[in-house]
């Protein structure tokens, strides 16, 4: 459909030539018109000339005849399609579709949404993500003026130039109207993907954190990294999970059957094959517990490797799996709250600001504390919240601060005033997207741009449906956690108020919980799961002959060993769980209380290292509260966070009883949080409740009396009998008043 109106337009004005045959003015005129057909007051013109747009933001497909191709062709039309100002052109076009009340209306009333109700809007939202996506990722062979323009439309996409805000807090906007029932037909998923690619655009990926850490680490004068996380992380390899009972029975009867089988084909098995018949059978055995299926997964790798879920495709050279280093995997720390206490514990008379002296304490104690010392770390959080304190106590001396207005500052900005509601709308679309949600009359209908308006009639349409329909909800699971992951870290690094913010309303929001139940389900199956058909994949579909689809086909799938999605999902949501929950007393126990063991232990099923990491690092925080009993039936998991995780030096995770760990002060530690964040955000972007005693005073006579009063109505009308009562019937001794 959108090639036919592309051509139809194309063809009006070039007839015998193909888009790829002409040159870059020509290509840049036919842009410029169709830029132009968008201006029009029609709706039906208006959508077909977006239909063209996006077919050439598609890469013109009918002229190519290899994927390669459509790429490259992709690539130049969208540069093309920016240089033209196609983007703010389809910016306007978005908000008056989000302002159009009578598609809103027209939903509202409807008692099923369907795919007819937001063609407009998902035609310019695909435009639009196809942009953001395309020019967001780098091309060596690009263009020195395509990198130009890259920047400058990094920095406009970042900056409060659409409605006086940023592209990402309009996308904000449509989703609480989603969310609040106002606009049921919002084609959610497009949203999301397209506000996760503009956050990650314009704020940078992990990588770019990473260097954003190490340059303000250096600006507030701090010892550099200990080591690069993304690159540690890159590095761990997957442990084997602990087994669980019923794996163990399983397992045993497993064997049992196999002796039973090897006694009776010995013969055979001695013909074929002069090895020991159980060992050939043992050697698979780790892989047993987990389900039936998981043989398929198992391709015949290095012994080291037969045990991972998820081996890769190509096994390694061996001299790339000796080459990890002896010893744990990350440099120890020692949080500066956490050296006083240890000091205090052995001398006798200490000052309270003094945290050096060790004069009089024996000889294996300078040796501990001269260790604790050595891998001190300071992060960039503490030194922010130390100078907050001080914004806070002298206002004056310390002067005005300095806010630097990168894009995550104006972001921060642009969310700030609705961001509660942000966070509720999110985690509302989370909940409904959930695998483990049940259908409830209450909830939102996410579906509202996969169905079709016909339901299906055969087996294959229902089938190809219901494929859809959980890609559509696994799409969605990936863009919010996503969304959700990049918008801690890098509030994190902006402020550390900012972060506590953000998370303290996920926490009010219920978001541990709701993380929770998300893995309380069958993590393996949902890693595994195939739920995409990879013949209908874009660009394949357009370049290629497509085969019959047929019941068989679409339940054989790809040949895919898990679903990277699904695992990118998980993986973010445990970074999330522990970003909320790290150094919160009151929020680990939420994790205690949920009876969140079990569900993190199942998942550590997945043999993945950094997903791993992330389970077991939310199973350290809590160890000490689960209780003797099951410390001592999950060694292993034990002793797996003592390999892989980040020790702290003096911190007892897992025999301690914490002092700090009292119930009754969990209230009071979220209210002190709440109280320090509210501080921050009054002082920082609230200018009309600023103190007034801090306020200039103006001391000129003739300033003051040249001020422009605004008197109340009533007064002016009562004008007269105000002056009578007030200063003619008033005896004014003049003589005083002069002197």
């Amino acid at each position: 459909l959108n090639r036919k109106c592309f051509e139809e337009e194309f063809r009006a004005h070039v007839s015998d030539k193909k888009w790829t045959d002409l040159d870059a003015a020509q290509h840049r005129a036919h842009a410029m018109r169709l830029l132009d057909g968008l201006e029009v007051i029609g709706r039906e013109k208006r959508l077909k000339v977006a239909r063209a747009i996006l077919y050439m933001a598609q890469g013109a497909f009918a002229d190519c005849s290899c994927e390669a191709e459509v790429q490259y062709w992709m690539r130049y039309n969208i540069f093309l399609l920016l240089d033209v100002g196609t983007f703010s052109a389809l910016v306007e076009l978005l908000n008056m579709e989000i302002d159009n009340s009578a598609a809103c209306s027209s939903a509202v009333r409807k008692p099923a949404i369907s795919l007819a109700d937001s063609t407009d809007l998902r035609v310019l939202l695909n435009v639009m993500y196809l942009m953001v996506e395309t020019i967001q990722q780098d091309d060596p062979a690009d263009k020195p003026e395509w990198k130009i323009m890259k920047e400058t439309f990094r920095a406009e996409l970042g900056s409060p130039l659409f409605n006086n805000e940023p592209i990402s807090v309009m996308l904000f906007g449509m989703v609480t109207k989603f969310c609040s029932g106002h606009a049921p037909h919002f084609p959610m998923k497009k949203v999301l993907l397209l506000l996760w690619k503009s956050i990650l655009f314009t704020l940078g990926g992990f990588e770019r954190l990473q260097s954003i850490k190490v340059c303000k680490r250096e600006e507030l004068g701090l010892p550099p990294l200990p080591e690069d996380s993304i690159r540690v992380i890159r590095s761990m390899r997957a442990a084997s999970p602990p087994a669980s009972a019923s794996d163990l029975i399983e397992q045993q009867q497993k064997r049992a059957r196999r002796e039973h089988k090897a006694l009776i084909k010995q013969d055979n098995l001695d013909a074929f094959n002069e090895k020991d018949p159980y060992k050939a059978d043992d050697s698979r055995e780790d892989e047993d517990d987990n389900d039936d299926n998981d043989n398929s997964l198992e391709p015949e790798t290095f012994p080291l490797e037969r045990d991972e879920v998820m081996p890769p495709p190509i096994p390694h050279p061996p001299s790339e799996r000796v080459s990890f280093p002896k010893g744990l995997p990350w440099a120890p720390k020692v949080r500066c709250s956490t050296l006083q206490p240890s000091r205090q514990n052995k001398a006798v008379f200490l000052l309270r600001s003094d945290t050096d002296t060790v004069v009089g304490l024996p000889r294996p104690i300078h040796e501990s504390i001269k260790t604790l010392k050595q891998h001190k770390y300071i992060s960039v959080a503490e030194v922010q919240m130390a100078k907050e304190e001080e914004y806070q106590k002298t206002p004056l001396s310390v002067g005005e601060e300095e806010v630097e207005m990168c894009a995550t500052e104006l972001l921060y900005q642009g969310i700030l005033p609705s961001l509660p509601q942000y966070m509720i709308a999110l985690l509302k679309i989370l909940l409904a997207a959930a695998p483990t949600s049940k259908a409830k009359t209450d909830s939102i209908n996410i579906l509202a741009d996969v169905l079709p308006e016909e339901m299906p009639t055969t087996v294959l349409q229902s089938m190809k449906l219901g494929v859809d329909v959980n890609r559509h909800k696994e799409i969605i699971v990936k863009a919010i956690s996503a969304i959700l992951l990049l918008l801690l870290k890098h509030f994190k690094l902006n402020h550390v108020y900012q972060f506590e913010y953000m998370a303290q309303h996920l926490v009010f929001a219920n978001c541990i919980p709701l993380i929770l139940k998300f893995f309380n389900q069958n993590i393996m199956s949902y890693i595994t799961a195939k739920n995409s058909i990879s013949v209908l994949d874009f660009p394949y579909c357009v370049v290629h002959e497509l085969p019959e689809l047929t019941a068989e086909s679409l339940e054989a799938g790809d040949n895919t060993q898990f679903c990277w999605r699904n695992l990118f999902s998980c993986i973010n949501l445990l970074r999330i769980l522990n970003k909320l929950t790290k150094w919160k007393h009151s929020r680990t126990m939420m994790l205690v209380v949920f009876k969140s063991a079990p569900i993190l232990k199942r998942a550590l099923k997945v043999k993945q290292a950094m997903m791993q990491l992330y389970v077991l690092k939310l199973l350290k925080v809590q160890t000490k509260y689960l209780g003797r009993q099951w410390r001592k039936s999950n060694m292993k998991t034990m002793s797996a966070i003592y390999q892989k995780v980040r020790h702290r030096l003096n911190d007892d995770w897992a025999y301690g009883n914490d002092l700090d760990a009292r119930p009754w002060d969990f209230q009071a530690e979220e209210c002190a949080l709440r109280a320090s964040i509210e501080r921050f955000n009054s002082r920082r972007y609230d200018k009309s409740h600023s103190n007034p005693d801090f306020l200039p005073v103006d001391n000129c006579l003739q300033s003051v009396l040249g001020q422009r009063v605004d008197l109340p109505e009533d007064f002016q009308m009562n004008y007269d009998l105000w002056l009578e009562r007030e200063v003619f019937s008033k005896p004014i001794s003049w003589e005083e008043l002069l002197q």
